[in-house]
Protein backbone atom coordinates (compact mmCIF):
# COMPACT_ATOMS: atom_id res chain seq x y z
CA UNK A 1 0.00 0.00 0.00
CA UNK A 2 1.18 3.05 -0.67
CA UNK A 3 2.36 5.93 1.83
CA UNK A 4 -0.42 8.66 2.00
CA UNK A 5 0.80 12.03 0.67
CA UNK A 6 2.80 14.45 3.56
CA UNK A 7 1.40 18.43 3.05
CA UNK A 8 3.23 20.74 5.13
CA UNK A 9 1.69 24.06 5.88
CA UNK A 10 2.75 26.95 7.72
CA UNK A 11 0.09 29.55 8.60
CA UNK A 12 1.26 32.59 10.63
CA UNK A 13 -1.91 34.17 11.58
CA UNK A 14 -5.91 34.24 12.10
CA UNK A 15 -6.44 35.31 7.48
CA UNK A 16 -3.99 32.42 6.96
CA UNK A 17 -6.15 29.75 9.35
CA UNK A 18 -8.70 30.91 7.43
CA UNK A 19 -6.81 29.98 3.59
CA UNK A 20 -5.36 27.22 4.73
CA UNK A 21 -8.44 25.16 6.19
CA UNK A 22 -10.55 25.83 2.81
CA UNK A 23 -7.58 24.85 1.18
CA UNK A 24 -6.98 21.67 3.57
CA UNK A 25 -10.69 20.67 2.62
CA UNK A 26 -10.08 21.29 -1.34
CA UNK A 27 -7.00 19.32 -0.96
CA UNK A 28 -8.73 16.47 0.54
CA UNK A 29 -11.03 16.21 -1.66
CA UNK A 30 -8.43 15.60 -4.30
CA UNK A 31 -6.36 13.10 -1.84
CA UNK A 32 -8.32 10.99 0.84
CA UNK A 33 -5.69 10.02 2.70
CA UNK A 34 -3.68 13.04 3.06
CA UNK A 35 -1.47 14.11 5.91
CA UNK A 36 -1.35 17.43 7.23
CA UNK A 37 1.51 18.85 9.66
CA UNK A 38 3.18 22.03 10.11
CA UNK A 39 1.71 24.99 12.05
CA UNK A 40 -1.78 25.93 11.53
CA UNK A 41 -4.75 27.70 14.30
CA UNK A 42 -8.35 26.14 15.26
CA UNK A 43 -9.41 26.10 11.50
CA UNK A 44 -6.63 23.80 10.11
CA UNK A 45 -6.71 21.56 13.27
CA UNK A 46 -9.82 21.12 13.04
CA UNK A 47 -9.40 19.90 9.66
CA UNK A 48 -6.74 17.56 10.28
CA UNK A 49 -3.87 19.47 10.73
CA UNK A 50 -0.77 18.54 13.34
CA UNK A 51 0.30 21.83 14.70
CA UNK A 52 4.07 22.01 15.76
CA UNK A 53 3.72 25.13 17.64
CA UNK A 54 1.09 27.63 18.83
CA UNK A 55 -0.04 29.60 15.30
CA UNK A 56 0.43 32.63 17.65
CA UNK A 57 4.24 32.21 17.86
CA UNK A 58 4.25 33.68 14.30
CA UNK A 59 1.50 36.32 14.62
CA UNK A 60 4.28 39.78 15.20
CA UNK A 61 3.85 42.67 12.53
CA UNK A 62 6.15 45.24 12.22
CA UNK A 63 9.86 45.43 11.78
CA UNK A 64 10.61 46.67 15.77
CA UNK A 65 8.13 44.37 16.99
CA UNK A 66 9.83 41.19 15.04
CA UNK A 67 13.09 42.33 16.34
CA UNK A 68 11.84 41.61 19.62
CA UNK A 69 10.68 37.83 18.95
CA UNK A 70 13.22 36.67 16.00
CA UNK A 71 15.37 34.46 18.46
CA UNK A 72 12.39 32.65 19.10
CA UNK A 73 10.93 32.87 15.23
CA UNK A 74 14.29 31.24 14.14
CA UNK A 75 14.12 28.93 16.44
CA UNK A 76 11.08 27.48 15.22
CA UNK A 77 11.91 27.85 11.75
CA UNK A 78 15.19 25.77 12.61
CA UNK A 79 13.62 22.98 14.01
CA UNK A 80 10.68 23.02 10.86
CA UNK A 81 13.93 22.70 8.57
CA UNK A 82 15.51 20.03 11.40
CA UNK A 83 11.92 17.64 10.89
CA UNK A 84 11.93 17.97 7.14
CA UNK A 85 14.89 17.54 5.90
CA UNK A 86 15.14 14.49 8.04
CA UNK A 87 11.30 13.30 6.75
CA UNK A 88 10.32 15.55 3.63
CA UNK A 89 7.11 16.15 3.23
CA UNK A 90 5.90 15.45 -0.62
CA UNK A 91 4.96 19.04 -0.32
CA UNK A 92 5.63 22.19 1.73
CA UNK A 93 2.69 25.19 1.32
CA UNK A 94 3.98 28.65 2.87
CA UNK A 95 0.54 30.52 3.77
CA UNK A 96 1.41 34.59 4.10
CA UNK A 97 3.74 35.28 6.67
CA UNK A 98 6.67 36.08 3.66
CA UNK A 99 9.54 37.00 6.18
CA UNK A 100 8.98 33.32 7.52
CA UNK A 101 7.66 30.89 4.90
CA UNK A 102 10.09 32.36 2.36
CA UNK A 103 13.16 31.30 4.13
CA UNK A 104 11.89 27.93 5.13
CA UNK A 105 10.92 27.53 1.74
CA UNK A 106 14.01 27.91 0.26
CA UNK A 107 15.90 25.57 3.16
CA UNK A 108 13.45 23.10 1.92
CA UNK A 109 13.69 23.78 -1.96
CA UNK A 110 17.55 22.83 -1.51
CA UNK A 111 17.05 19.28 -0.78
CA UNK A 112 14.27 18.86 -3.53
CA UNK A 113 10.95 19.40 -1.69
CA UNK A 114 8.07 20.93 -3.55
CA UNK A 115 7.20 24.27 -2.50
CA UNK A 116 4.27 26.33 -2.94
CA UNK A 117 3.40 30.45 -1.56
CA UNK A 118 -0.22 30.93 -0.79
CA UNK A 119 -0.74 34.71 -0.60
CA UNK A 120 1.37 36.47 -2.90
CA UNK A 121 4.50 38.52 -0.74
CA UNK A 122 3.59 42.17 -1.24
CA UNK A 123 6.97 42.70 -4.00
CA UNK A 124 4.88 45.00 -6.09
CA UNK A 125 4.54 47.19 -3.10
CA UNK A 126 7.80 46.85 -1.58
CA UNK A 127 11.61 45.26 -1.57
CA UNK A 128 10.68 44.40 -5.19
CA UNK A 129 14.17 42.74 -5.48
CA UNK A 130 12.83 40.06 -3.89
CA UNK A 131 11.04 38.42 -6.30
CA UNK A 132 14.47 37.15 -7.76
CA UNK A 133 14.83 34.75 -4.24
CA UNK A 134 11.44 33.51 -4.67
CA UNK A 135 12.05 32.76 -7.90
CA UNK A 136 14.57 30.24 -7.21
CA UNK A 137 12.70 29.13 -4.13
CA UNK A 138 9.31 28.26 -5.31
CA UNK A 139 7.64 26.11 -7.58
CA UNK A 140 4.57 27.79 -7.87
CA UNK A 141 3.08 30.95 -6.10
CA UNK A 142 -0.97 31.30 -5.57
CA UNK A 143 -2.26 34.65 -5.58
CA UNK A 144 -5.48 36.13 -4.67
CA UNK A 145 -5.74 38.68 -6.52
CA UNK A 146 -5.69 39.41 -10.52
CA UNK A 147 -2.82 42.43 -10.47
CA UNK A 148 0.00 40.20 -8.08
CA UNK A 149 -0.59 37.30 -10.72
CA UNK A 150 0.54 39.64 -13.62
CA UNK A 151 3.19 40.91 -11.39
CA UNK A 152 4.72 37.11 -11.53
CA UNK A 153 4.23 36.28 -14.91
CA UNK A 154 6.04 39.01 -16.00
CA UNK A 155 9.16 38.26 -13.58
CA UNK A 156 9.19 34.43 -15.12
CA UNK A 157 7.44 32.80 -11.53
CA UNK A 158 5.17 30.04 -11.94
CA UNK A 159 1.69 31.45 -10.90
CA UNK A 160 -1.90 30.77 -10.60
CA UNK A 161 -4.78 33.38 -9.48
CA UNK A 162 -6.91 31.69 -7.76
CA UNK A 163 -9.45 34.49 -6.18
CA UNK A 164 -10.21 34.77 -2.66
CA UNK A 165 -11.90 32.34 -0.58
CA UNK A 166 -14.32 35.00 1.55
CA UNK A 167 -15.56 35.40 -2.00
CA UNK A 168 -16.24 32.03 -2.76
CA UNK A 169 -17.96 31.94 1.20
CA UNK A 170 -20.02 35.14 1.73
CA UNK A 171 -23.12 35.34 -0.68
CA UNK A 172 -23.80 38.53 -2.82
CA UNK A 173 -26.01 39.52 -0.74
CA UNK A 174 -25.89 39.35 2.90
CA UNK A 175 -28.76 39.00 4.92
CA UNK A 176 -28.64 41.92 7.58
CA UNK A 177 -31.53 41.24 9.46
CA UNK A 178 -30.49 37.45 10.38
CA UNK A 179 -27.08 38.60 11.69
CA UNK A 180 -29.13 41.22 14.01
CA UNK A 181 -30.84 38.28 14.98
CA UNK A 182 -28.26 36.28 15.75
CA UNK A 183 -27.13 39.09 17.84
CA UNK A 184 -29.88 39.92 19.39
CA UNK A 185 -30.10 43.73 18.08
CA UNK A 186 -33.08 45.81 17.92
CA UNK A 187 -34.12 47.67 14.63
CA UNK A 188 -32.06 51.08 13.89
CA UNK A 189 -28.59 52.15 12.95
CA UNK A 190 -25.83 50.02 13.87
CA UNK A 191 -21.89 50.66 13.77
CA UNK A 192 -19.59 48.08 14.47
CA UNK A 193 -16.27 48.26 15.39
CA UNK A 194 -13.27 45.80 14.81
CA UNK A 195 -9.92 46.71 16.03
CA UNK A 196 -8.14 43.86 14.97
CA UNK A 197 -6.74 40.36 15.79
CA UNK A 198 -3.04 41.56 16.89
CA UNK A 199 -2.60 42.71 20.54
CA UNK A 200 -0.11 45.71 19.21
CA UNK A 201 -3.50 46.75 17.19
CA UNK A 202 -6.36 46.48 19.36
CA UNK A 203 -4.45 48.12 21.98
CA UNK A 204 -2.95 50.80 19.80
CA UNK A 205 -6.61 51.37 17.58
CA UNK A 206 -9.14 50.11 20.14
CA UNK A 207 -9.60 53.34 22.18
CA UNK A 208 -9.46 55.62 19.32
CA UNK A 209 -12.42 53.30 18.12
CA UNK A 210 -14.40 53.35 21.52
CA UNK A 211 -14.54 57.07 21.89
CA UNK A 212 -15.19 57.69 18.07
CA UNK A 213 -18.23 55.37 19.15
CA UNK A 214 -19.19 57.36 21.98
CA UNK A 215 -18.84 60.69 19.78
CA UNK A 216 -21.34 58.72 17.37
CA UNK A 217 -23.99 57.73 20.11
CA UNK A 218 -24.16 61.39 21.32
CA UNK A 219 -24.78 62.65 17.79
CA UNK A 220 -27.18 59.57 16.87
CA UNK A 221 -28.70 58.70 20.40
CA UNK A 222 -30.65 55.21 18.40
CA UNK A 223 -26.95 53.92 17.25
CA UNK A 224 -26.53 50.64 18.61
CA UNK A 225 -22.73 49.63 19.38
CA UNK A 226 -21.49 46.03 18.05
CA UNK A 227 -17.84 45.53 19.23
CA UNK A 228 -16.23 42.73 17.77
CA UNK A 229 -12.80 41.90 18.88
CA UNK A 230 -11.01 38.44 17.38
CA UNK A 231 -10.69 37.38 20.89
CA UNK A 232 -10.78 37.09 24.70
CA UNK A 233 -7.88 38.97 25.15
CA UNK A 234 -9.64 41.70 23.15
CA UNK A 235 -12.89 41.76 24.85
CA UNK A 236 -10.76 41.60 28.18
CA UNK A 237 -8.54 44.70 26.98
CA UNK A 238 -11.51 46.95 26.04
CA UNK A 239 -14.16 45.77 28.22
CA UNK A 240 -12.93 48.46 31.13
CA UNK A 241 -12.83 51.27 28.21
CA UNK A 242 -16.48 51.33 27.89
CA UNK A 243 -17.37 53.02 30.95
CA UNK A 244 -21.14 54.18 30.19
CA UNK A 245 -21.17 53.20 26.01
CA UNK A 246 -23.93 50.65 26.17
CA UNK A 247 -22.24 48.05 23.61
CA UNK A 248 -23.08 44.42 22.35
CA UNK A 249 -19.86 42.38 22.47
CA UNK A 250 -19.54 40.33 19.12
CA UNK A 251 -16.17 38.75 20.34
CA UNK A 252 -14.89 36.01 18.00
CA UNK A 253 -17.98 36.63 15.12
CA UNK A 254 -16.29 39.50 13.10
CA UNK A 255 -18.26 38.32 9.96
CA UNK A 256 -21.56 38.69 11.69
CA UNK A 257 -20.95 42.00 13.13
CA UNK A 258 -20.21 43.44 9.84
CA UNK A 259 -23.36 41.73 8.24
CA UNK A 260 -25.73 42.91 11.00
CA UNK A 261 -23.53 46.53 10.90
CA UNK A 262 -24.76 49.35 9.09
CA UNK A 263 -20.94 51.00 8.78
CA UNK A 264 -17.49 49.70 10.26
CA UNK A 265 -14.67 51.02 11.80
CA UNK A 266 -11.57 48.50 10.82
CA UNK A 267 -8.21 47.89 11.65
CA UNK A 268 -6.57 47.34 8.14
CA UNK A 269 -6.40 43.62 6.55
CA UNK A 270 -7.83 40.83 4.90
CA UNK A 271 -10.88 42.13 7.34
CA UNK A 272 -11.27 45.38 4.72
CA UNK A 273 -11.99 42.87 1.61
CA UNK A 274 -14.32 40.86 3.69
CA UNK A 275 -15.89 43.70 4.69
CA UNK A 276 -16.12 44.94 0.88
CA UNK A 277 -17.90 41.37 0.59
CA UNK A 278 -20.19 42.02 2.91
CA UNK A 279 -21.08 45.43 0.94
CA UNK A 280 -20.68 47.69 4.01
CA UNK A 281 -19.08 51.17 4.20
CA UNK A 282 -15.92 51.46 6.24
CA UNK A 283 -13.20 53.38 7.78
CA UNK A 284 -9.99 51.83 7.85
CA UNK A 285 -7.42 52.88 10.76
CA UNK A 286 -4.07 52.03 11.13
CA UNK A 287 -1.53 52.46 13.77
CA UNK A 288 2.27 50.89 14.22
CA UNK A 289 5.18 51.57 16.20
CA UNK A 290 6.58 54.76 15.35
CA UNK A 291 9.99 53.75 14.40
CA UNK A 292 8.08 51.17 12.09
CA UNK A 293 6.06 53.32 10.47
CA UNK A 294 8.80 55.71 9.76
CA UNK A 295 11.20 52.85 8.23
CA UNK A 296 8.17 51.62 6.14
CA UNK A 297 6.90 55.19 5.05
CA UNK A 298 10.08 55.23 3.07
CA UNK A 299 9.99 51.69 1.71
CA UNK A 300 6.35 50.80 0.75
CA UNK A 301 5.20 52.14 -3.09
CA UNK A 302 1.82 51.84 -2.72
CA UNK A 303 -0.64 54.82 -1.81
CA UNK A 304 -3.14 52.80 0.11
CA UNK A 305 -4.13 50.38 3.19
CA UNK A 306 -6.92 48.93 2.38
CA UNK A 307 -7.46 46.01 0.08
CA UNK A 308 -10.32 47.60 -1.77
CA UNK A 309 -8.38 50.52 -1.96
CA UNK A 310 -5.89 48.44 -3.75
CA UNK A 311 -8.14 46.23 -5.78
CA UNK A 312 -10.23 49.30 -7.62
CA UNK A 313 -9.25 52.14 -10.37
CA UNK A 314 -9.69 54.24 -7.70
CA UNK A 315 -10.26 54.83 -3.80
CA UNK A 316 -13.61 53.74 -2.44
CA UNK A 317 -12.88 53.62 1.61
CA UNK A 318 -11.75 56.28 3.78
CA UNK A 319 -8.33 55.72 5.40
CA UNK A 320 -6.86 56.95 8.31
CA UNK A 321 -2.90 56.27 9.68
CA UNK A 322 -0.93 56.83 12.75
CA UNK A 323 -1.53 60.61 13.64
CA UNK A 324 -4.98 61.10 11.10
CA UNK A 325 -6.56 58.12 13.71
CA UNK A 326 -8.60 60.04 16.12
CA UNK A 327 -11.83 59.69 17.10
CA UNK A 328 -12.77 62.67 15.88
CA UNK A 329 -11.78 61.74 12.26
CA UNK A 330 -12.96 58.33 12.75
CA UNK A 331 -16.96 59.74 13.88
CA UNK A 332 -17.05 62.35 11.29
CA UNK A 333 -16.52 59.53 8.44
CA UNK A 334 -18.77 56.80 9.96
CA UNK A 335 -21.75 59.59 10.65
CA UNK A 336 -21.23 60.40 7.12
CA UNK A 337 -22.78 56.86 6.31
CA UNK A 338 -25.05 56.61 9.23
CA UNK A 339 -27.20 59.53 8.12
CA UNK A 340 -30.17 58.13 5.98
CA UNK A 341 -29.70 61.23 3.11
CA UNK A 342 -26.58 59.09 2.13
CA UNK A 343 -28.74 56.11 0.46
CA UNK A 344 -28.07 57.05 -3.14
CA UNK A 345 -24.47 57.22 -2.35
CA UNK A 346 -24.76 54.05 -0.36
CA UNK A 347 -26.14 52.44 -3.54
CA UNK A 348 -23.30 52.99 -5.57
CA UNK A 349 -20.59 51.88 -3.04
CA UNK A 350 -22.63 48.86 -2.74
CA UNK A 351 -22.31 48.30 -6.61
CA UNK A 352 -18.97 49.01 -7.05
CA UNK A 353 -18.44 46.38 -4.04
CA UNK A 354 -20.65 44.05 -6.03
CA UNK A 355 -18.49 44.16 -9.13
CA UNK A 356 -14.96 43.09 -6.95
CA UNK A 357 -16.78 40.47 -5.32
CA UNK A 358 -17.85 38.89 -9.10
CA UNK A 359 -13.83 39.30 -10.25
CA UNK A 360 -12.40 37.43 -6.84
CA UNK A 361 -14.96 34.49 -7.10
CA UNK A 362 -12.41 32.32 -8.68
CA UNK A 363 -12.47 28.95 -7.19
CA UNK A 364 -10.43 29.93 -4.15
CA UNK A 365 -9.41 26.60 -2.30
CA UNK A 366 -10.65 24.51 -4.79
CA UNK A 367 -8.76 26.34 -7.82
CA UNK A 368 -5.50 26.28 -5.28
CA UNK A 369 -5.73 22.76 -4.83
CA UNK A 370 -5.96 21.93 -8.57
CA UNK A 371 -3.13 23.73 -9.20
CA UNK A 372 -0.83 21.78 -6.28
CA UNK A 373 -2.31 18.17 -7.55
CA UNK A 374 -1.00 19.61 -11.02
CA UNK A 375 2.37 20.74 -9.62
CA UNK A 376 2.70 16.92 -7.65
CA UNK A 377 1.81 15.25 -10.97
CA UNK A 378 4.50 17.12 -12.98
CA UNK A 379 7.05 16.39 -10.11
CA UNK A 380 5.67 12.49 -10.49
CA UNK A 381 5.97 12.06 -14.06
Amino acid sequence: MAKPLRIALVAGELSGDILGADLMSALRILYPHAEFEGIGGPRMQAEGMTSFFPMEKLSVMGLVEVLKHLPELLGIRKALVKRWHAEPPDIFIGIDAPDFNLGLAKRLHRVGIKTVHYVNPSVWAWRQGRVKGIKRSIDLMLTLFPFEARFYQQAGVPVCFVGHPLAEQLPWQPEQSLAREQLSLAEGPVLALLPGSRRSEVSMLGPAFIEAARLCKQAKPELQIVLAPANQWGEEFLRPLLADLPCQFATGKSQLAMQAADMLMLASGTVTLEAALCKRPMVVAYRMASWTFSILKRLVKVPHIALPNLLTPRPLVRELLQDEVTPQALAHEALHWLEGEHQSERHVLQQQFLQLHQQLRQGGGKTAAAAIAKLLESSCS
